[in-house]
C-alpha cells in the first residue's frame, strides 16, 4: 500500500507539469485508477509477464508491477513512445524499485514476449489490436481496459480483424467501463 501511496504522490506531482491523467480523476485515484488496473489480475493471475502499451501514467503497469512486486519470474515491459512520459515511468520505476523496465519505443516495433498485453486509453480498438498484434502472435492474450464505447469499438474493429472477445463490465469503476478480453487474434483477409 504504501508503493501505492508514493505512487500517487509522484503521479500528482508529475501531472502538474504534463497531462499524464485528467487532474479531475486525482481525488479518486484508489477506485478510478488503482482499482481499475488492479482488476486485470482478475482475468489472468496466474500472468507473471505483462506489457503495458502506451504506459504513459504508468496505467495499468505501474499498478500491476506493484502488485507482482516479489513473486519470481515476474515482469512488466511500460512501453511508451515519448521520452518524457518514459522518464517519469524510469522515476517511478527506480523509487519503488518495481520489477519493470521502461522501453522508449513504438509499441508495435518491440520483440517481446509476454504473457498478457494490456493497454488503457490508448487507441480505439481496431488501432490498439495493430499495435498488440506482434505480442498476440507470440502467445500473448489481450487485456484492454476501454471506456462505455467498447461495444462499438469491438464492433467497428471486426471490420480489420478476426479475434475471440469477451467484455467483462468494469466491476471496480462506474460500471460504463470494461476490461475486453482478446485471443486468437489475426488480420481479416
Amino acid at each position: 500500500m504504501s508503493d501505492l501511496e508514493r505512487f500517487c504522490g509522484l503521479l500528482t506531482e508529475a501531472n502538474q507539469v504534463m497531462n499524464l491523467v485528467g487532474p479531475s480523476t486525482l481525488p479518486d485515484y484508489w477506485a478510478r485508477h488503482v482499482l481499475d488496473s488492479w482488476q486485470l489480475f482478475e482475468h489472468a493471475p496466474e500472468a507473471l509477464t505483462w506489457a503495458d502499451l502506451g504506459a504513459g501514467a504508468g496505467l495499468p503497469g505501474v499498478v500491476l508491477a506493484v502488485f507482482l512486486k516479489g513473486r519470481p519470474g515476474a515482469h512488466v515491459h511500460l512501453i511508451d513512445s515519448l521520452g518524457k512520459r518514459c522518464r517519469f515511468l524510469e522515476q517511478v520505476k527506480t523509487e519503488l524499485d518495481l520489477p519493470a523496465t521502461v522501453i522508449n519505443g513504438r509499441a508495435e516495433e518491440q520483440a517481446i514476449t509476454v504473457d498478457v498485453v494490456t493497454a488503457r486509453a490508448v487507441a480505439p480498438m481496431d488501432k490498439l489490436l495493430g499495435y498488440a498484434q506482434p505480442y498476440m502472435d507470440r502467445g500473448a492474450q489481450g487485456l484492454f481496459l476501454k471506456g462505455e464505447k467498447a461495444p462499438d469499438e469491438l464492433k467497428s474493429a471486426r471490420l480489420s480483424w478476426h479475434f475471440k472477445a469477451q467484455l467483462h463490465p468494469s466491476r471496480l469503476t462506474d460500471g460504463r467501463g470494461h476490461v475486453v478480453h482478446v485471443r486468437g487474434l489475426r488480420r481479416a483477409r
